[in-house]
């Protein structure tokens, strides 16, 4: 913000969701300590051709029609604009009918290091000539409706003279974080924030409290955040200590960023569905199939919504009697979708299990990379086993620490995201935690309730943005991950084998917000004029390796290899193909991103370090 603009009189907070958007905000004129005045925005958008509804969530779904589908003025929104495209209810049910001109998942994409995510590839499986866009593309699309839609409703207190927080998955790397700030500043975002999901619903948590909070947990619990929505699992652990009297939350660890949610269990319970009707002699074409997911959504959220419902009822369109003969209607029922998404999804394991994985074939078609193993409790029974030791330094926490405890040991839980609307799928959940921490003699974890499965996420993010101004109470923890850069052994050649690589840290686990860490140690011959690349690691279990630590040997699950790194130097004042030597400098900013940048070793020169986001090669 500039020295000659007004302090903003809202803190606004944004759920880009999977399958969701929200936008909360958070009057910061008229709350004061833990009381604050909050609210949502009622979002402005098509429901069908030339009608425009309000609701609090804009579907994240855009429908590309064709140039001759829609009249004139069929796509026209309350602030005039004149856009090809639809964004949120319309999208949704239109695309529901003609899903090869749907973009769904664009989060998702976003964050698929797989492909280049500026390139137009979505939808992924449309034909030619349908015309494509990128899922960055898409994300500034969601992002700009969000912000019109605020100067719509508050013309006497503008998007860009507030302060603007948008969450992101706990697990996003930091080119999907890089992304994700791209797309808010291609949307017009002047400035803003990234927060982290689970900790955006925790902030929610404790802003419904009214300072009850404090009663309802105490010094040396574990709140461990399980957030299940439509595209992806994230788990947090957040530890609560006491500092010079006042208790204090510091986040502890998060899980691997996997896709999977709400979307498998649709994809899942359509194959259901269509296994049924094949039973009966009625084939599906790939066409169809993508109509009876989305089909099979709508019916999973009403049968899960209302346990006494007993069936769905399930219309499958047709393109013509040549396909298929006419609409088929069948029907999913109730214990369909209990056994279907509690067994496979939710299944009865021990604290010992692991998810499966499978060696993939030579060629596979072009898709998000979803999780191979579709069993949230074996992902959430692996995270706790990695971080069992994760309190071992934290104040307060080392005489509770059990010595024999397979896995670290939740003693509160917060659910969130719109899978646990449902009492049935978050009560399994919890009686599987309560299993694993019984067979170990420890106390079974509680519920944190009052959290809005839809909602808590933009409100929690709206209510960090007040507490940024020293209001509240702040979530601590830093980065969530420690960072290295590969570092080529240097050796003689020696046929059929490849020199050894260490792991060289360049950003510490827990780095706080505005910090920056010089990495004095080492240096690196830069060539001007041609781009660097280096392979770049990132671990959630190495938490104590400071700046400058250079591993010569890890174990398979402490390092996980990221996107590459890369850096072009300007050939400005020096000759093509000369060497730089450089250092590295890392700097966890403000706004929730990593920064990397090489500094001359002689000179004041310095370049950006960017994380590749481009395709992999």
């Amino acid at each position: 913000m500039n020295a000659d603009q007004q302090a903003p009189r809202y803190a606004i907070g944004i759920d880009l969701g999977t399958t969701h958007c929200a936008l909360a905000y958070v009057d910061l004129q008229a709350s004061e300590g833990e009381a604050t005045s909050y609210g949502v925005l009622d979002i402005p958008q098509l429901t069908a051709p030339g009608a425009v509804e309000q609701a609090p969530l804009l579907p994240s779904f855009l429908y590309l029609p064709h140039t001759d589908e829609l009249a004139a003025g069929d796509l026209t929104l309350p602030w005039g604009s004149t856009q090809d495209f639809a964004v949120g209810e319309f999208a949704r049910t239109r695309g529901a009918q003609t899903s090869i001109r749907l973009v769904s998942s664009a989060k998702s994409w976003l964050s698929h290091a797989g492909v280049d995510r500026r390139a137009a590839i979505l939808p992924n499986d449309a034909p030619p000539e349908v015309a494509r866009i990128s899922p960055l593309e898409a994300s500034t699309r969601y992002l700009a409706h969000l912000r019109q839609a605020w100067d719509h409703a508050h013309p006497e207190a503008l998007f860009d003279e507030q302060d603007v927080t948008i969450t992101i998955p706990a697990s996003f790397d930091p080119a999907a974080r890089e992304l994700t700030a791209e797309a808010a500043r291609a949307a017009g975002y002047t400035s803003l924030t990234l927060l982290e999901e689970p900790q955006a619903a925790l902030y929610n948590w404790i802003q419904n409290s009214g300072g009850r909070w404090r009663k309802e947990v105490k010094t040396g619990d574990i709140i461990l955040v399980i957030d299940v929505g439509g595209g992806t699992s994230d788990f947090s652990l957040i530890a609560v200590l006491e500092r010079e009297g006042q208790l204090e939350l510091h986040r502890v660890a998060v899980g691997d960023h996997i896709l999977l949610g709400g979307d498998n269990m649709d994809l899942t319970l359509a194959h259901v569905v269509a296994r049924k009707l094949a039973a009966e002699g009625k084939q599906l074409d790939p066409w169809q199939m993508r109509a009876l997911t989305y089909a099979c959504r709508s019916a999973k959220e009403s049968l899960l919504s209302d346990v006494a419902l007993q069936a769905q009822a399930i219309v499958v369109p047709s393109r013509g009697s040549k396909l298929i003969g006419g609409t088929i209607r069948t029907e999913l029922t109730q214990a369909e979708v209990q056994a279907t998404l509690l067994e496979g999804f939710f299944p009865v394991v021990d604290a010992s299990a692991r998810p499966a994985s499978r060696s993939r074939s030579g060629l596979t078609q072009l898709g998000l990379p979803y999780a191979q193993d579709a069993g949230v409790t074996r992902h959430l029974a692996a995270l706790l086993g990695r971080q069992a030791g994760a309190t071992a330094e934290l104040p307060g926490f080392a005489d509770k620490l059990n010595e024999s405890a397979s896995f670290l040991h939740p003693s509160a839980v917060l659910f969130n995201g719109g899978v646990f609307k449902s009492d049935i799928l978050s009560q399994r959940t919890l009686a599987t935690l309560n299993n694993w921490l019984n067979a170990e003699q420890a106390e079974p974890a509680r519920v944190l309730t009052g959290a809005d499965m839809d909602l808590a996420v933009a409100r929690g993010a709206a209510y960090y943005g007040y507490v940024r101004r020293g209001q509240g109470v702040r979530i601590r923890g830093g980065t969530a991950r420690a960072y290295y850069v590969a570092v080529e052994s240097s050796m003689p050649a020696i046929p059929g084998f490849e020199p050894p690589v260490q792991a060289l840290c360049i950003a510490p686990f827990g780095m706080e917000e505005g910090s920056e860490a010089d990495l004095q140690t080492q240096e690196f011959g830069l060539v001007v004029g041609e781009p660097m690349h280096l392979r770049f690691f990132g671990s959630s279990v190495r938490r104590q390796d400071p700046l400058g630590t250079l591993l010569d040997f890890w174990q398979p699950d402490e390092l996980q290899e990221l996107g590459e790194i890369q850096a072009t130097l300007p050939a400005e004042g020096r000759q093509a193909g000369e060497v730089v030597q450089v250092r590295l400098r890392a700097l966890a900013t403000d706004t929730g991103t990593l920064e990397l940048t090489a500094v001359a070793t002689q000179g004041d020169e310095h370049w950006k370090v960017a994380f590749d986001v481009r395709a992999n090669s």
